[in-house]
């Protein structure tokens, strides 16, 4: 089986070192660089299957690196940085990332936002049939809600909701920002309407969660998007 190769990106020598060890014993393989230069020359040179980039490197901007990979490659790009202004992180999944971790973090949050952005690489997933919302069960082949211990309950969802849903669903643990959700449901003219979003969220949640005021599986990254947590 072939190993996940990861390259690190970060100005912090203790830091890529932590990584690296924590990672490697993980049973990845971990390229690592200190600016944007070496990172960018890496990630020709190596071909990681993953990037977690830093944003604030000695040399060149992360958001930079970001586009200049963007222009040549799809690998998935986790974004790290201590940054903790929304218009960065709006900046970056603009520019392309895949997820954004705010230092300080945790190496089991940082390894389950690797894993979900790993889905890409791996093609096409198996058609999935019935994925498990707290309470309820979602077809999403045939577009049907029923309660997982009573099937007789159906739960109607409209279009829209369905639509919403299902980007979510697709991609568990993976973070989708409001750009990628409009697009995807209303279309590119509607990219900057982000109240259609806080309204049709608030909808699927009442619908779905046990406690839509504290939901724990459609869950808000504030400034940025929503994510799916199974």
């Amino acid at each position: 089986m072939n190993r996940t190769r990861i390259l690190i990106v970060d100005d912090e020598p203790q830091l890529l070192r932590a990584l690296r060890i924590n990672l490697q014993a993980r049973q990845y393989d971990v390229v690592t660089a200190g600016d944007g230069t070496t990172a960018l020359r890496a990630a020709a040179d190596q071909h990681p299957d993953v990037v977690v980039l830093d944003l604030g490197l000695p040399d060149l901007d992360g958001i930079e690196v970001l586009r200049t990979l963007r222009a040549w490659t799809p690998v998935p790009v986790v974004v790290l940085s201590g940054r903790l202004g929304s218009s960065e992180k709006v900046a970056a999944l603009d520019a392309g990332a895949d997820d954004y971790v705010t230092k300080p973090f945790s190496v089991d949050e940082l390894l389950a936002r690797l894993r979900a952005v790993s889905r890409r690489r791996a093609g096409p997933e198996p058609a999935l049939s019935a994925v498990r919302v707290g309470d309820y069960d979602v077809d999403l082949a045939a577009h049907d809600v029923r309660h997982a211990d009573d099937p007789a309950r159906r739960l109607h969802l409209t279009r829209t909701e369905w639509r919403l849903l299902e980007l979510l669903l697709r991609n568990p643990g993976r973070l989708v920002g409001h750009r990628e959700l409009l697009a995807h449901v209303w279309g590119p003219t509607y990219v900057e309407e982000n109240h259609y979003l806080r309204q049709y969220m608030a909808q699927l949640r009442r619908k779905l969660e046990s406690d839509p005021a504290r939901p724990r599986h459609l869950l808000t990254e504030p400034a940025m998007g929503y994510r799916f947590q199974p």
